[in-house]
């Protein structure tokens, strides 16, 4: 009762909904009272404590919503998570990573999701100011993703961080799809020093149980401390690369360890672009 008069005293039924939902994942438990049948107190776990820090990251990025700062537990926060969350889910996040699209090119492109399905969600993320349309021939506009849906890489990395660690055996595996549109997206944030140039391969290591070495990532180039090419391919000539687990990764994303990535070639060039990854999303030390 005091924890439904805290947090405005929803119905009932969607209180308990949701302490259901959080304890079954293990982020809070259930204490039972005994001086009082039939009443429990609720807690926050270790895995519910570590989730405050994705809620952090989250909270960060709808601050710097292009529009204004975004309250998170706002309906404007809900409607952006949503349409970012659809938007990853259903691939059109990592399709328009690559390059522009229109609708029709993305209904051609994404299987499992039919036309008003496709357009419902992107309307959604168009709403929400995670695209920005450009100029297109004819009558088709093609989208493109805006600095701000690049760098909700930080809260998504955040997430499947926690994923990996409290529900590494229920949660669904990072995808190559997913590594590829990580880099995709960071990449061409990155500024570093005038110093910078070359080519740097980035690969993740993926488990799975057709192939344990398979590899996902991209191939970054830089001129001048610019990001002049990003393609999700490993394949080509490469002056340095860095390479780790998905787990080690999204470490390196957040900021966490990133010396445990392997670097080789020119690993200055390497290192400069792991820590400018970091500093894309959060906003610090840029063009170091």
């Amino acid at each position: 009762m005091d924890l439904r008069r805290v947090v405005g005293s929803p119905p009932q039924t969607t209180m308990r909904g949701h302490l259901r939902s959080l304890t079954e994942i293990g982020v809070i438990e259930r204490h039972r009272q005994n001086d009082f049948p039939g009443s429990v107190d609720y807690e926050l776990t270790g895995s519910g404590r570590d989730l405050m820090n994705v809620r952090q990251v989250l909270g960060g990025w709808l601050l710097r919503a292009p529009d204004g700062p975004v309250s998170l537990g706002s309906s404007a926060a809900k409607s952006t998570v949503k349409a970012l969350v659809d938007g990853w889910s259903s691939t059109i996040v990592r399709a328009l990573a690559a390059r522009p699209l229109s609708l029709t090119e993305l209904n051609r492109l994404i299987a499992g999701h039919n036309y008003p399905s496709l357009e419902r969600r992107l309307g959604a993320m168009r709403i929400a100011g995670l695209l920005e349309p450009c100029p297109g021939e004819g009558r088709r506009t093609p989208y493109s993703v805006g600095p701000w849906l690049r760098q909700a890489v930080a809260p998504l990395a955040a997430a499947a961080r926690w994923e990996r660690r409290h529900l590494a055996t229920t949660a669904p595996p990072v995808s190559r799809i997913d590594i590829e549109a990580f880099f995709l997206l960071a990449a061409p944030l990155v500024r570093l020093g005038p110093d910078h140039s070359g080519t740097c391969r980035l690969a993740a290591e993926l488990r799975s149980s057709k192939d344990d070495n398979a590899l996902a990532g991209a191939l970054v180039e830089l001129r001048a401390g610019e990001v002049v090419s990003c393609v999700a391919r490993l394949q080509g000539d490469a002056d340095a690369w860095a390479s780790g687990s998905t787990t080690t990764w999204l470490r390196a994303l957040l900021g966490e360890e990133s010396d445990r990535l392997e670097l080789g070639g020119d690993t200055a060039l390497a290192a400069a672009l792991v820590e400018g990854l970091h500093g894309s999303l959060f906003g610090v030390g840029q063009g170091a």
